[in-house]
C-alpha cells in the first residue's frame, strides 16, 4: 500500500534546516533503502511544504519516521499528515 506523508514547514525552514538537514536525509535513506519511501522531496516556489512517499503496509514505519525526524523535533515542521495514496497508474498497481 503507498501512502503520503504530507509536512507542512516553517517560513524559516531553509534557514534552519542545515545542522540537521543530514540526520533527516539519513532516516530517509535508510527507509529507501529498506523499500518503505519510494521517493521524497521538499516542493519548491515557495518552500512551504514537502512529501514523502512510503509503500508500506504496517502505517507505524511512517509514524516512528516522524517522531524520529529531527525536522519535526525541532519545529520545522508545523504539521504533518499521513494519507493512504490509491494509486491507479504506475508503481505496482
Amino acid at each position: 500500500m503507498y501512502y503520503v506523508l504530507w509536512y507542512e514547514l516553517a517560513e524559516d525552514y531553509l534557514e534552519r534546516r542545515k545542522p540537521l538537514r543530514e540526520a533527516h536525509l539519513q532516516l530517509i535513506r535508510d527507509l529507501y533503502a529498506q523499500g518503505n519511501v519510494v521517493m521524497a522531496g521538499a516542493l519548491d516556489h515557495p518552500p512551504d511544504r514537502a512529501i514523502l512517499v512510503f509503500r508500506t503496509e504496517d502505517v507505524s514505519v511512517i509514524e516512528q519516521f516522524v517522531k524520529q525526524d529531527p525536522y519535526v523535533q525541532h519545529g520545522l515542521v508545523t504539521h504533518w499528515e499521513i494519507r493512504p495514496w490509491n494509486v491507479v497508474v504506475g508503481g505496482e498497481t
